[in-house]
């Protein structure tokens, strides 16, 4: 398992290396990936979204230098921003029991695991993807896949970037977003988490 760190990564720049990855491993010319970045301000339209989960227009959001991408991955309306991680793991499920659910519970588990780290106790609700702390949203989890192997990902909130979430409807469920930082209440590093991170990822899938 390859884990590429390319640090603050333009959301276009990701996508070009998510494709050109997944199609060396679709092809069976690559190794199964985890790329671990941080994106400027940037708000993403899943396959399912809805306009109206963008609470304002896009000349308000482009003037406050957030950019708006419609991609492919599964889900609604999500932020990406430089207080979190966000992981695009490229991985060949044609390998792994062609299982889409349980890949997506495995990815909920990488976060979990990493919470539990820093003493909170993740949790998953029922029918919904991503990981909540009490009744707060602290990741997000949208993937594509395309001939058994993913791309996209999840995104884990380290520091609070309110003034971003408020201009949209998080993943379309009127749910409050939170972070590493506001549920310990203090100030962490975001290295030492991508640290974490990359230990409790591959725990799950290198194992």
């Amino acid at each position: 398992m390859r884990i590429i760190e390319p640090g603050i990564l333009g959301y276009r720049e990701s996508l070009e290396l998510q494709r050109s990855i997944h199609r060396e491993v679709r092809e069976g010319r690559g190794e199964e990936t985890l790329i671990l970045l941080r994106h400027p301000p940037v708000i993403t339209l899943g396959r399912s979204a809805k306009r109206e989960n963008i609470l304002v227009s896009e000349e308000i959001i482009k003037k406050l230098g957030v950019e708006i991408y419609e991609v492919e991955r599964g889900g609604d309306v999500t932020f990406h921003g430089p207080g979190q991680w966000v992981g695009y793991p490229i991985i060949d499920l044609r390998k792994r029991g062609k299982d889409i659910h349980l890949y997506l519970r495995n990815l909920e588990e990488v976060i979990i695991k990493v919470l539990a780290n820093f003493g909170l106790a993740g949790k998953r609700i029922p029918g919904l993807t991503g990981v909540w702390v009490g009744e707060k949203k602290i990741a997000s989890i949208g993937v594509a896949v395309r001939g058994w192997v993913t791309y996209h990902g999840f995104s884990f909130c380290i520091k609070p970037e309110k003034e971003y979430f408020s201009l949209i409807n998080p993943c379309g469920l009127g749910k409050e977003m939170t972070s590493l930082e506001e549920e310990l209440g203090k100030k962490i590093d975001m290295e030492k988490v991508k640290e974490v991170i990359k230990e409790e990822f591959l725990n799950i899938f290198q194992s």
